[in-house]
């Protein structure tokens, strides 16, 4: 399975907001060559990390099958992203969308893409989306359980399901 961590906190294209900007990827990720959708999470609403006076994020995990290439879907993530008027910049800004390859199969890699995700263990906003679309997920490295991961967040971590 291939997960698919998606984010955004300004408006797409023509003004879209966050929730539209996600769904119009949700279909252009089915739409890459060899990849069809199993599940979407539901949208979660989550503070900037790190805390800034940024606008919230709107996130979600899809779960994919198929078969992929790391660096080629990377690149595909990253040309979806400027689709969506993404503007590479500095580190952990407002964004229009923001697509990462969380696990591909299991594999475990350290060239780029890194994966599993290198942050994904520690950060609720994908951790508990993914825990819906995949909840007997155990990280490829160190094979703890989501449930295990979700327990260790903080718990005043803001992040909350969206209905």
């Amino acid at each position: 399975m291939i997960f698919v961590a998606l984010g955004a906190n300004l408006p797409g294209p023509g003004g879209a907001p966050p929730r539209a900007t996600l769904a119009w990827a949700i279909g252009r990720l089915n739409a890459l060559p060899g990849l069809r959708l199993q599940a979407v999470s539901r949208f979660w609403d989550s503070a900037p990390v790190p805390p800034s006076d940024q606008p919230r994020y709107l996130n979600a995990v899809a779960a994919y099958a198929g078969a992929a290439v790391p660096g080629a879907l990377l690149a595909a993530l990253h040309a979806l992203e400027a689709e969506a008027g993404r503007q590479r910049g500095e580190r952990d800004a407002a964004r229009t969308l923001d697509l990462d390859l969380l696990d591909l199969d299991g594999l475990v890699r350290g060239g780029a893409p890194v994966l599993p995700h290198p942050r994904l263990a520690g950060r609720g906003f994908v951790l508990r989306p993914l825990a819906e679309v995949a909840p007997g997920w155990r990280h490829p490295v160190t094979g703890v359980a989501i449930a295990t991961l979700i327990a260790a967040l903080p718990v005043n971590e803001d992040c909350h399901p969206l209905p």
